[in-house]
Parts: structure tokens; sequence; C-alpha cells
């Protein structure tokens, strides 16, 4: 840099020392050459001295080097397969142990898709357990592990759904056979329930017996022995499929229950189950709108009731936590509430009372087959009582139809017997006893009419009936004893008693229909002793007892007897108002004919006739039957004189009036009827007498004069009475001039008859001011 920042002459002043400097090495140099040419040339000689002998061992060498590549080259190719067999020995020793290591999980893998294949889902979850948690983490930089990892959830969400379709198709499953199951069950309940009545009553056999204690043992083994195979041998004829599981496989919902718990989602499963069975439930405790017509009806809906509930039970006690008792419970009271709800509405259609004995029953073994399990069925038996009301009403209309049926075909009359055959054939059916009939020789009658054993039979029958309903309801005897009283009151009083009301009403019933309807409540009355003794005999229970409680038929049987009284003393009345209606007086005729009228003499034969009738009946009936008729023929007779359309009345009328009356108390001094003390029958014309004599002797001096005393001759003529009928005789006597030979022969007659008018009148008005 110094030369260049020089001088400009500098760069060639430098370029000339250069050379120079260059002249003077070159010098140096040729003088060192020049000192070493000799040694140079000798060397030179002396190397080619030595090539020659360099040829030949070139030559020697290159053979050497020939024959040595031709021997080494089997070891080259030799070590080169050494080498290349220790390279794979390396890669199959490196290869074998990644195998190890994948082979379990390939392994695992397979045996997963193995368990999918054979739906082991749950073993499958297992083995996914552990290829995640001790397999895959070893291998896990591998590809084929990866796609392993990932494809395991996606098995996982298909285990779940697949376990959720089989889930439904057991629910759908266990909704078909509910049925069979609940029939199942039942069977099997009334099974065990005939079981243990008939070894109940095996004991009761055997207890009490004075025999030695071992024998009674091995007597008491050997009886239990032979019901067991009894029962066995009726079971071995009965369906193999006498259990839930053997109806129903429950392996789906254990499966998904223990896949769900596995992967952690077992509340939903819980939660999904719970849900889908109370859906279940209420479909199940939905009844059909027909289903109060046939048994079968009932039967099916019970079956699956039970068929629900037995297989709840069965999911308690072999899961934990699938469904708890609270759940069950919670449920079971829902479902009794429904039950007992359709129960009363259905029950309440039924007017069959076998149907509604066969609804019991069912009631009874679907009650006893859910006690067996542990449900509480107490309001189920309270429900029974209910029915039983209803059964009881249902038993009353069919009794009702077949009391009516029974007077409806009877004849009324006395029981004809030919033979001793004939008469214990109707004594078997009635507790009739009667010494003085029993010494009469045949052929003879029984005084009651055919209805009166047939009705007795009917309210045992109805007992009979009535009982059945109070079987298997675990009642006492006492209990037992106080609903068929009740029962039986019923029928009496209500049932009984209304057919007999009606048929004493009807039309067509006669005179000597209702004397022998008296005759028949009597007996039946006295039957009544015999209906609480066969009671007594079919429930156990003493009449005795405190709580008994008393048939009522003795005041049912009395108010229908005072019915048909009354209603005979009505018809009588009826009878003697057609006749009276028949009656066709000349109320001014002149004179009498002389002799009685027609229709009274044929009223008073019907009379005679008709009371004869009455000899059957108790004294005091036909006695008052009798009286009654008299004071109705008086009235009648008394009103027919009064009547206010009839205005005027000769004295020839009322002397054939007269003759009337007078044959009126023939009748009655006759004793139509035993039992009347002197002329007390004759009394209830006493009226009639009184103002007719009063009118025929025409002593209305003495009436005024002793008018209000007790000795009164007229005691019993009101003076109301004698001025209406002194009123028509009166205007009669103005228009026939009825009265002329009075005014002909003593006018101060007819100014007494004006007197007697106006003290007549006098004494009505007083009567009046002083009421």
């Amino acid at each position: 840099r110094s030369v260049y920042d020089d001088q400009p002459n500098a760069h060639q002043k430098f370029m000339e020392k250069l050379d120079a400097c260059i002249r003077n090495h070159d010098r140096e140099i040729e003088k060192m050459c020049n000192f070493h040419h000799q040694g140079f040339v000798d060397a030179i000689t002396e190397l080619l001295k030595v090539r020659a002998d360099a040829e030949k061992l070139k030559v020697q060498v290159t053979d050497t080097n020939r024959r040595l590549q031709d021997a080494g080259k089997e070891v080259i190719a030799q070590t080169e397969e050494i080498i290349r067999c220790r390279v794979q020995q390396r890669n199959i020793t490196t290869v074998v142990e990644k195998l190890q290591l994948c082979l379990p999980v390939l392994e695992m893998y397979s045996k997963l898709k193995e368990q999918m294949s054979v739906k082991r889902y749950y073993s499958a979850l297992k083995t996914m357990e552990q290829l995640e948690n001790q397999y895959l983490p070893r291998v896990s930089q591998y590809r084929f592990c990866q796609i392993m990892i990932e494809n395991l959830p996606k098995l996982r969400e298909e285990i779940k759904e697949i376990s959720m379709s089989d889930l439904k198709d057991f629910l759908e499953s266990i909704r078909k056979h509910s049925d069979r199951i609940g029939e199942t069950a039942m069977k099997q309940a009334q099974q065990q329930k005939t079981f243990s009545t008939a070894l109940q009553k095996q004991n009761n056999v055997n207890y009490g017996r004075n025999m030695h204690l071992g024998r009674n043992r091995i007597l008491e083994s050997k009886n239990e022995i032979t019901l067991k195979r009894t029962f066995e041998d009726e079971d071995e004829h009965e369906e193999e499929v006498l259990t839930a599981q053997d109806l129903v496989d429950f392996s789906p919902v254990y499966r998904c229950l223990h896949i769900y718990s596995v992967l952690g989602d077992g509340e939903i499963f819980e939660n999904y189950y719970r849900k889908q069975r109370r859906k279940q439930a209420r479909l199940v405790l939905q009844p059909q709108s027909s289903m109060h017509e046939t048994v079968e009806g009932y039967r099916r809906y019970f079956s699956q009731i039970v068929g629900f509930f037995v297989v709840e039970d069965h999911i308690l006690h072999v899961t934990q936590g699938l469904v708890t008792r609270t759940y069950t419970d919670e449920l079971w009271n829902m479902a009794l509430s429904k039950i007992i709800a359709v129960l009363r509405t259905h029950s309440s259609y039924c007017s069959d009372p076998d149907l509604v004995l066969e609804l019991k029953n069912l009631i009874v073994v679907f009650a006893d087959t859910l006690q067996g399990y542990g449900f509480p069925v107490n309001r189920l038996f309270d429900l029974l009582f209910e029915i039983r009301d209803q059964y009881n009403e249902t038993l009353l209309k069919k009794w009702s139809g077949l009391f009516r049926d029974i007077f409806e075909a009877d004849n009324y009359s006395p029981i004809p017997v030919g033979n001793e055959e004939e008469y214990r054939i109707v004594i078997s059916k009635f507790p009739f006893q009667d010494p003085e009939l029993d010494k009469q020789s045949f052929p003879k009658k029984l005084p009651m009419s055919q209805s009166v054993p047939q009705i007795y039979m009917q309210v045992k029958e109805f007992i009979y009936a009535s009982l059945k309903f109070s079987e298997s309801l675990h009642r006492s005897s006492t209990e037992i004893d106080d609903m068929l009283r009740k029962s039986t009151n019923l029928l009496l009083t209500r049932t009984l008693s209304s057919c007999l009301q009606n048929l004493i009403k009807k039309p067509h019933i006669g005179l000597t229909e209702l004397v022998q309807i008296i005759i028949n409540t009597t007996h039946l009355e006295q039957a009544c002793k015999y209906l609480e003794d066969f009671i007594s005999n079919i429930t156990n229970i003493s009449q005795l007892t405190v709580h008994t409680a008393r048939l009522y038929g003795l005041s049912t049987f009395k108010d229908a007897r005072h019915a048909a009284e009354g209603e005979i003393y009505t018809k009588l009345n009826q009878k003697i108002d057609e006749f009276i209606q028949i009656a066709d007086y000349d109320w001014t005729m002149s004179e009498s004919d002389g002799r009685a009228s027609g229709y009274l003499m044929d009223l008073i034969n019907f009379l005679r006739s008709t009371f004869q009738v009455f000899t059957h009946l108790p004294g005091k009936v036909a006695q008052t039957a009798c009286m009654s008729a008299c004071q109705h023929l008086s009235m009648s007779l008394m009103q027919m004189l009064l009547d206010s359309e009839l205005k005027q009345i000769s004295m020839g009328a009322i002397q054939q009036f007269n003759l009337d009356v007078i044959q009126c108390e023939l009748f009655a001094s006759s004793e139509p009827v035993p039992g009347f003390q002197g002329d007390t029958l004759q009394l209830a014309f006493i009226d009639l007498r009184q103002l007719l004599d009063l009118f025929m002797v025409w002593d209305w001096s003495t009436y005024l004069a002793d008018y209000g005393q007790a000795t009164s001759k007229y005691l019993r003529v009101n003076p109301s009475t004698a001025l209406t009928l002194l009123e028509k005789m009166k205007d009669s006597s103005k228009k026939n001039n009825i009265f002329a030979q009075f005014r002909k022969n003593d006018r101060d007659k007819q100014k007494l008859i004006e007197t007697v008018v106006k003290q007549l009148r006098s004494l009505v008005n007083g009567m009046s001011q002083h009421t």
C-alpha cells in the first residue's frame, strides 16, 4: 500500500528492486543445484540399476496380488454374507421384541372383536379398559395403535346403542309376557293357598286325638308328605313355565345395567328404565272398556298387573340400585289407587252376581299373590267390602226376580199331599210341624201354598250365595256370621218384603189369594228361627253370642201380613161399593115391596161365602174383616140416604130401606165369623137402626126431649143427619102430596113437622157454635 501511496515513480523503482531480488535468488538456486548435481546423477544411475529389479518385483507383486485377490473373493463373499446375516439377525431381534409388545395388543383387539361379534358386550368393555390402561400405552408410537385408540370410543357408543336396543326389546318382551307371568304367579299363589288350607284341615283333624305323641308326629309327617306329593303330581301336569325367569330372559337388563355402570352412565340407565316402566305401568293399569263384561277381562287385567310387579320385584332383588324398595312402594301405591278406582267403576256395571263372585275370587288371589311378594294389600280387602255390598245388591235383584217368579207361579191354595213320600219331600224343604195334621190320613192338605217351601229354600240359597263371597276374606267367623245376618236381613226386610207388598197390591190378587198370603206369611214367620239356626250351623257361632245380630223376618212377615189384612179390608169394601153402586131404589115409592132388595141379598150372600174362607185366618183378622165390612156397609147405606143428589125421599122408600137394614142386622146376628161377643157386630148398624126407627115410629118428641142424655133412645142419631133426611121427606110431601092425609086428618101435625125442623136446625146451629 505504501508503494502505491508514494510518489508516481515509486512503482517503477519497486519493480526494479523486485527484479534484482529475483536475480539474486536465481543465482543462489543455480549455485545449490550445481553443488548437488553429482549426487543427483549418482542417484539416477542407482535408480536405473534398481529399475530392472523393480520390474521383476512388480510382476511378482502383481501375480501375488492376483492370487491373493482370487483367494480373498470367497472370504469377502462369506464376510458380506456374515454381515448381512448379522444385520438380519439384529433386525429380527428388534422385530421380535416389538412384536412381543404388539401381539398382546392385537390379541386383545381380536378378542374385543370376537366379543363384539358374539354380543359379549360387558366383557368387551372390560377388554377395552385393559387395552387402554395396559397394552396400548406400550405401543402408542405405532399407527395401528392410533387407529385402535380412535376406534375404541366408537365401539363404546356402538355397545351402548346395542345394549339399549336389547333393553328396549326386553321391555317389549316383558310387556307381552306380563299376563303369562302374572297368570303363573297367581296360579302358584292359589296352589300354595290350597295346599296350606288342606294342610291346616289335616292338622285340625289330627289335633286333639288321644294317641301316642310319637305316632301322631309320624302320621302328621306322612300326611304332609302325601299332601306335598299330591301337589307335586299336580304341578307335573302344569306347564313347565313356573317363574318369571323361565318366561323372560332378564340378561339384557343385567347386561345393559353392567354396561352403563362400566361406562359411568348408571344413573342415566336407571332413570331411563324407571321412566319406561312407569309408562308401561300406566298402560297396564288402563283397562279395556268392556272388561266388566266377562271374567276373562278381569283375569287378564289382574295377570298383567301381577306380571308387572313380579318383574319389578325380581329386578329389585337381583340388581343393586336399578330399582329400590322406595321406588317399588311408590309405584305400587300409585297402581293400587288406580286399580281400586278402576274396580270401583267397572264392578258397578256388573249386574250378574256370579260375575261379581268370580271378580271377588280373582281379587283375593290377586291380593294374596302380591302380598306374597311383599306388597301391602289391605286396601284391596277394604275394597272387597264395598264390592260385597254391591254383590249383595246384585243378589237381592236376582232373588227379587226369583221371588216374583215364585209368586207368579203359585196357585195360592193349600199344598195337597197324597202319600207319606210327598209329605216328606215337602217337609224336607220346609220345617213344618203340625201334630194335628200328622194324625190325619192321606191324602191331606198342608195349610200353606207351594210358594212357602220354595221361598224358604231360596232364602237358604241366598245365604249360601252370600257365604261364598265371605270366604277367603281373612275375616273371623263372628264377622262372617254378622255379614250373613245383615245380608239376610236385607233380603227379608227389603227384597222379600217389597215383593210381598207388590204382590198384595196386584189387581188380580183376590180375597182368597190374600187369605192364603196371610197364612203363608204366618208359616214363614214361624220358620225364621230355623233360618237363625241354619246360619249359626254354617258359621259355628252360637246365637247366644253378645254381638250376634238377629233376623228381622218376624217384622217383615208381620208387616206383609198387616198389609194383606189391610188389602182384604180394602177389597171387601170395594166389593161392597160395587154392590152398592148397582142399588136401584125408587125413592118416591108410596110403599115398600115387602122384601129386601136383590142387590143387598146378593151382597150378604157374597159376604157369607167370603167369611167362610176366612176360617183359616187368625181369629182377630177374620173378626176385624167382618166388623170392617159391616161398618163400611152401614156407612155406605147411610151415605146413600144422605146423598146430596138425592133431593126427596118417601116414607115407602124409608120402609124399603128399613127392610134392607133388617137383613144386614140378621146377617150380623148370624155370627158369620166366630168370636164376637153378644151383639157386638150388630152395633155396626146401630146408627142406621136408630135413625130409621125415629122416622118409622115418628117419635120426635122423645128424641127432642132426651137429646144429649146418655140414656136417650136415639143417642146415635145426629141432629144434622135427622134434619137432612127430614127435609128430603118434607120436599117429597110438597111435590107428591105424601102428607096430604096428615093435613086432612090433623093439620096440627104438619105444624109439628115445621116445629121439629126448626128445633133440629136450632140444635144443629148450637152444635156448630159450640164447636
